[in-house]
């Protein structure tokens, strides 16, 4: 009897060497299109093994995620706690050159505060706190094998995002605005009001 596992590995169940002998061979394949596809786990499996090994390089990482809608190296979220001028750039730059992650083709750095699995959130931060001419680092690099938005096989352009709070020394210098929130009491009550203006 065989069976095959979600990490596409063929286990062989067998009472004897005899039953072992496969007569039709099994092709073992992951197939991706449209996420999220069954590789998409394997990415989410990744980026928790591998992150108290990358911190033990870069241990101002705060967190990681690959979003399925990135497809593992097509975007990566990285939060930090920022310690001085140019801190994002300087992780961005580390990931492209550590293992796997160099295929990383776009890296938005954001804020310790920032919660990287939540998507809308990121995309809300990078809308209010990047510039792109002062912002956007723009570089080439190797890039997947697989990607055909590349002009050359496995050789492409990478964006880094820094999508932190700018400090004086980078140059920002108005104040940062603070980030207004919602109290759980203004919260209940506003959704009250929504809830009695749609029974009318």
């Amino acid at each position: 009897m065989i069976f095959v596992d979600d990490l596409d590995v063929c286990v062989v169940m067998a009472s004897s060497i005899k039953d072992a002998a496969i007569r039709k061979p099994t092709y073992l394949t992951t197939v991706v299109g449209v996420p999220p596809m069954e590789d998409y786990y394997l990415g989410l499996a990744s980026e928790r093994i591998f992150l108290p090994m990358i911190r033990k390089t870069l241990p101002e990482i705060v967190d990681m995620h690959f979003p399925a809608e990135g497809i593992f190296h097509n975007l990566v979220l990285v939060s930090i706690d920022k310690r001085y001028p140019g801190h994002a750039r300087k992780i961005m730059n580390a990931f492209w050159g550590l293992g796997q992650l160099m295929f990383s083709k776009t890296i938005v750095v954001v804020d310790k505060d920032v919660d990287v699995h939540d998507v809308s959130q990121v995309a809300w931060i990078v809308g209010t706190h990047m510039d792109p001419l002062r912002d956007i680092q723009m570089t080439k690099g190797p890039v997947d094998d697989l990607d055909d938005a590349a002009d050359l096989p496995a050789y492409g352009g990478k964006m880094g995002i820094d999508a932190t709070k700018k400090w004086a020394s980078e140059g920002y210098t108005r104040n940062w605005p603070a980030r207004v929130k919602t109290t759980e009491a203004a919260g209940r009550k506003a959704a009250d009001i929504l809830a009695r203006l749609k029974r009318t």
